[in-house]
């Protein structure tokens, strides 16, 4: 099963302050805009999403299509294919992707200890 890119996607509670102390890691701002609230920090190929008032709780995301760099892969496993594979051995979901659409979607599953797992496919 290939999900795509894999990035955390972290509730932060003073986006400056997180996107100061990630620096410090030496991630550097990828994409996003602060004023909206959520930026996107990358170093090598590690990816964190940092999202001020967005987001309940920590998540994992995945982004079927993408590689890490955000660019579309030649072939991958569509989101509708992945959540028909995942309903198959019984992982639950919070919200799930059309199964009749076609392009952009996203589902979210839960893992046993309550975390979010976002499946985000953009292509």
């Amino acid at each position: 099963m290939q999900l795509g890119a894999f990035s955390v996607g972290l509730a932060v509670q003073d986006l400056a302050a997180s996107m100061e102390f990630y620096g410090k890691l030496g991630f550097t701002q990828y994409a996003g805009d602060p004023a909206q609230n959520w930026v996107i920090m990358k170093n090598g190929d590690a990816n964190v999403g940092l999202f001020k008032d967005m987001l309940e709780k920590n998540v994992l995301i995945f982004n079927p299509g993408w590689n890490q760099d955000a660019e579309p892969l030649d072939s991958f496993t569509d989101v509708r294919e992945l959540q028909k594979q995942l309903k198959a051995q019984g992982v639950p979901f919070a919200t799930e992707a059309d199964a009749a659409t076609a392009g952009p979607a996203s589902c979210i599953v839960i893992d046993p200890d309550g975390n979010p797992v976002y499946l985000d496919q953009h292509v």
